[in-house]
């Protein structure tokens, strides 16, 4: 079923140089010159997988988002307390290889895209097929430079793969500026792509994905630091773009647990999951593979390898399990209720005290559809829920307006995820009665809904709460936790105001005197 891997199988023929050189002065040394290249519709194809094929690098949603990266919130931890430095403790500095890696594969997937969009005119193709195209390198040149203006601020806009190589030096653009050009490229690519019962799964950008991440690229913009609160109308507008598509028709799987249960076997399910991280095989043979460490590294620890190895990485700190009522059937999907007995497949139930031991369980590798690998899964990731869609607008509608009706948009949005998770509606004797209580009840879901989804931290950071929300977490865990596990509180303890932007790489301020440092690196 997996869809995207036959464009993928032959992204060989464009992949472009990843070498240790500075990605925004090279020209790709082990492609083919676009002279000769981007002939044909094979050929662009391949190009067009080359730049999907970045979503899946380990320094993205192949393991660092969800890991290292993710893990210093109030929500979790870096589950081991023999490590002191690094992005998943925020002991680190501008030589970090994380903060390296996540910068260089995201103009790697830009460089790409630009490629794409430079040569689309010049193979023959149906108007249909060439708008598709064109449409899908839009998007995801905007998303990757999205995911670096959201972690960095200003950053280089990069629009053309034709550096001059006596002229290299790529000035940073203002945050402003470089979401304008975001939104221009992502409003362009939407009428371009097509719809999602028609691609029929959620590995390609879709029409639902465009509007879906529109939403939530116009929430971040009107959030910290830019506070572009105009945005907000334009929230609203996307979401609703995607709730009210009747070909579309998405709507929320009556089972929160079964999200994830097809994700690690190989099952789409396009009416909750629009867009999703495409990865295959077990990097077992010959054949081509595109296997990542979803469930592996953040999944519940395991030493059997037939059940499904897996490190434990991610701890969860009380803060989440106690966000969840009793009876809210995600809780004890997301906050994993049992460990594995030694190195067996038994499976021990947590007590109620045992608050600390617990681990993430959203990405369970028994349900993994293939033979098991020790260090490698063909589990996708969510980039894109439709639970999320919900939530934007009701945190968006809310911010326009409060509307303390039971029928108003954003608490019949709100009650809907609450509802399938089987939780208490925000009505009568529990309706909210303020916008702010409505916010923080907004806030609240989004931590139970999308918990270890790689949002978590960029929302705290566009609502001024990270240092608060880590801080608090942190002092929570030093004064309750046993011994053995007051390391949890280590993130927070480290956190400061640098935290709130990732540096520079150190090599990038190297060979490119025009950029500037953040603030405190």
């Amino acid at each position: 079923m997996k869809n995207l891997k036959y464009l993928l199988g032959i992204l060989f023929l464009a992949s472009v140089s990843t070498s240790c050189q500075n990605f925004l002065d090279t020209k790709p040394e082990d492609s083919l010159s676009p002279e000769y290249y981007y002939s044909t519709e094979k050929q662009m194809d391949a190009a067009l997988a080359g730049v999907y094929d970045v979503l899946g690098d380990d320094n993205l949603y192949g393991n660092k988002i969800f890991t290292t990266l993710g893990a210093p919130s109030d929500l979790s931890y870096y589950r081991r307390n023999n490590i002191s430095t690094g992005t998943q403790v925020l002991n680190f500095d501008a030589s970090d290889s994380d903060i390296r890696g996540m910068w260089r594969t995201l103009y790697t997937g830009i460089n790409r895209a630009n490629m794409v969009l430079e040569n689309i005119d010049k193979p023959q193709l149906t108007d249909a097929k060439r708008a598709q195209v064109k449409g899908e390198a839009l998007f995801l040149r905007g998303y990757y430079h999205f995911l670096l203006v959201s972690n960095w601020g200003d950053v280089p806009l990069v629009l053309t793969s034709k550096v001059d190589l006596d002229k290299t030096n790529i000035a940073r653009t203002p945050m402003k500026d470089v979401y304008a050009q975001i939104l221009k490229d992502m409003e362009e690519a939407e009428p371009l792509v097509k719809g999602i019962r028609e691609i029929g799964f959620g590995g390609r950008v879709s029409k639902s994905a465009v509007r879906g991440i529109l939403a939530r690229v116009n929430l971040y913009m009107a959030g910290e630091p830019l506070k572009d609160v105009s945005r907000y109308p334009e929230v609203v507008k996307w979401a609703n773009a995607v709730k009210n598509d009747a070909t579309a028709a998405h709507k929320l799987n009556p089972s929160y647990s079964d999200i994830f249960i097809r994700y690690a076997s190989d099952k789409y399910d396009i009416n909750e999951s629009i867009w999703e991280v495409e990865f295959w095989g077990n990097r077992i043979g010959n054949a081509y593979q595109e296997a990542g460490r979803v469930g592996n590294t953040n999944g519940v620890q395991c030493g059997d390898l037939t059940e499904g190895y897996a490190y434990g990485f991610i701890g969860v700190t009380p803060k989440l399990y106690n966000l969840y009522e009793a009876a809210d059937t995600r809780r004890d999907w997301a906050v994993a209720p049992f460990s594995y007995k030694g190195q067996t497949s038994e499976k021990v139930d947590w007590k109620p005290a045992d608050i600390y031991q617990r681990m993430a369980g959203k990405f369970r590798r028994e349900y993994e559809a293939i033979e098991k690998q020790k260090n490698f899964t063909p589990e996708n990731f969510p980039l894109l829920r439709y639970a999320d869609v919900l939530l934007m607008l009701a945190e968006a509608q809310n911010a326009i307006a409060f509307d303390p009706s039971p029928t108003g948009v954003a608490n019949t949005a709100l009650n809907a995820v609450r509802q399938r998770a089987g939780a208490s509606l925000y009505a009568g004797a529990n309706a909210i009665t303020s916008q702010a209580d409505f916010l923080k009840a907004i806030q609240d879901e989004r931590a139970r809904e999308l918990c270890f989804e790689g949002l978590r931290i960029n929302d705290l950071k566009r609502w001024g709460l990270y240092l608060f929300a880590i801080r608090q977490a942190a002092s929570y865990i030093k004064a309750n936790a046993p011994a053995t596990f007051k390391y949890a509180s280590l993130a927070g303890d480290n956190a400061s105001e640098r935290h709130l932007l990732y540096p520079i790489p150190v090599r990038e301020m190297a060979l490119n005197p025009l950029l500037t440092q953040n603030k405190n690196w």
